[in-house]
């Protein structure tokens, strides 16, 4: 990796005492926990999409398609807004409640966003198992939406403020661990209970989401605050305590690292307003690393693959049966691959794991595309597919997944929770969740209007932006291997291109963003806009001085 382009010398992180504990791994991996939820549903839509019973009983059109005419475009098969609008609007409603969960979060503390995340998506699961029609699969998904806006908001910032500094990215990676297992475990259900002779399988598949809910909220119920949280509730004493027992050190022991938390507590205290606080000139690369990284872990086409697995796998010619195991088989090279971050992240660095895993991502994408392309065309009709050319493409969906598994799955995660100081951190890691959902509700709805209308060449789309992001993981992210949460101004100061935002504070910019929160879930359009002008505005042109930039703010 280029070192010009990451933390370069001068800059000494401190080196607070602590070790990885039984009670600080305790509570990491039951905070973790919370991932099962957003797992779980990722792996169980595909999967009930494809039962013929589900859908002859809501969605007859596309069971007519897919199941009568043998003579329909493979491709536009499952081409429906409502199909479609079943699986997505949960990330809509995830969208929305992440604001909600950021007041929760900042005044009653992490583990509480995290029971009210688990209790919502709870009701949800039962209404989807009841569901008797349309309205009420869709009201599900909107309550299991809700529960995981909040989960996902609380969750990673939980255990990046739990972990010990230097086991930051391990612990936090077993958040997306989580949502590999949740994954797993509703491609395991998805395929027994397609079997069931009463056809009601899907009942159960849906209403399984009722066991990760009740571990994420028994989980919390457990749970202690975090110091950063006790303070924000005015009690240090109480927060000093905690910290002693999550480092398992004595009290002087933990002297420099609860001042410095009590210093951001104070600077978090002193703003009142932090959507107003995020726009100013010194937060401009937070703000920006958390529209983009986000934007790009739902754009490397990851979801495409996880939703629709079955569906995917049908549309290229696989049987129920042979397609529901196929993502059974990608859904635990997810798992299993995910331990290589686990093990990595911490050792390696965050930055060589983007980078090899984009690079990986790129070409297996591009390889199922040719495969695709080669055999379907653009008509989408094909009389037979050889076994070889089916073990061909699912070895290259699984590499694409595995790259994806050790690289942006859990870093998209991780390096967002831990970059932002405590004055902006609920509100940022909202940003976070917000623009997460929103590019997963937009690829969710109309990635099979996509595949019907692109054909192959749909890959050939995610493929692009894996390139694209690539090159931003090169040049603008920054290392953050061991560097303490509450000193990790000095990854921007030390920057190439970042430092001349928080070196110098500038002039409060106003970029219009409670506008841009307010209409996002209804106006995508206005988003986009205002992404592309936070690269191309004047202010982020490179400058040659300090002067020069102020005279420019």
């Amino acid at each position: 990796m280029a070192g010009g382009f990451g933390i370069q010398g001068g800059g000494v992180p401190k080196d607070y005492p602590g070790k990885v504990t039984f009670y600080v791994l305790f509570t990491c991996i039951a905070a973790a926990m919370g991932g099962l939820i957003f797992g779980y549903d990722i792996g169980i839509s595909g999967g009930v999409t494809s039962m013929a019973p589900f859908l002859r009983r809501f969605f007859p059109s596309v069971y007519r398609k897919e199941a009568l005419d043998e003579s329909s475009n493979q491709y536009c098969k499952f081409d429906s807004f409502t199909l479609t609008m079943f699986t997505s609007s949960l990330y809509l409603a995830a969208l929305v409640a992440s604001f909600c969960a950021s007041k929760v979060t900042r005044s009653l503390g992490r583990r509480w966003s995290m029971l009210l995340g688990g209790t919502i998506f709870l009701c949800g699961a039962i209404i989807n198992a009841a569901a008797q029609n349309i309205a009420m699969l869709i009201i599900g998904r909107i309550l299991l939406g809700i529960g995981v806006g909040f989960a996902i908001q609380s969750v990673p910032l939980y255990v990046s403020e739990m972990a010990p500094y230097k086991h930051r990215g391990s612990l936090n990676v077993l958040f997306q661990l989580s949502i590999t297992v949740g994954i797993l475990f509703a491609n395991v259900v998805n395929y027994f209970t397609q079997k069931m002779a009463n056809g009601e399988g899907w009942r159960v598949s849906l209403g399984g989401a009722a066991v990760p809910a009740l571990i994420i909220g028994f989980s919390a119920l457990v749970l202690p605050n975090t110091p950063n949280s006790i303070l924000e509730k005015g009690n240090p004493t109480k927060a000093r305590h905690m910290l002693c027992r999550i480092r398992g050190v004595s009290d002087p022991e933990v002297e420099a690292e609860f001042n410095d938390i009590m210093e951001a507590s104070k600077a978090s205290k002193a703003v009142k307003d932090p959507w107003n606080k995020l726009s100013q000139r010194k937060y401009r690369p937070h703000l920006i690393m958390s529209v983009f990284i986000p934007m790009f872990q739902q754009l490397t086409g990851i979801n495409v693959v996880m939703f629709y697995a079955p569906v995917l796998f049908i549309t290229i010619g696989f049987g129920n049966n042979a397609s529901l195991m196929s993502a059974l088989i990608t859904g635990g090279v997810n798992v299993v691959a995910t331990f290589i971050s686990v093990y990595g992240t911490d050792k390696w660095g965050r930055r060589p794991l983007f980078f090899w895993g984009g690079v990986l991502m790129l070409i297996f994408q591009v390889a199922v595309a040719s495969l695709i392309g080669w055999k379907f065309g653009v008509t989408g009709q094909v009389d037979n597919l050889p076994g070889w050319y089916a073990i061909v493409v699912v070895i290259c969906i699984c590499i694409f997944v595995a790259a994806y598994a050790f690289s942006w799955g859990p870093l998209g995660w991780l390096v967002p929770s831990e970059i932002f100081p405590l004055e902006i951190r609920s509100a940022a890691q909202s940003i976070v969740v917000c623009v997460n959902m929103f590019f997963t509700f937009l690829v969710a709805q109309i990635f099979l209007a996509m595949l019907c209308h692109m054909k192959f060449g749909l890959f050939i789309f995610f493929a692009f932006f894996v390139a694209l992001m690539t090159v931003f993981i090169y040049f603008f992210v920054p290392e953050t291997k061991n560097i303490p949460i509450e000193e990790m101004s000095q990854v921007w100061e030390e920057h190439w291109y970042w430092k001349k935002y928080v070196v110098v504070d500038g002039p409060a910019e106003k970029v219009l963003l409670l506008l841009i929160i307010e209409s996002i879930s209804v106006e995508p359009v206005k988003l986009i806009k205002w992404i592309f002008k936070s690269v191309t505005s004047t202010d982020l042109v490179f400058m040659q001085d300090e002067h020069q930039a102020r005279s420019i703010s």
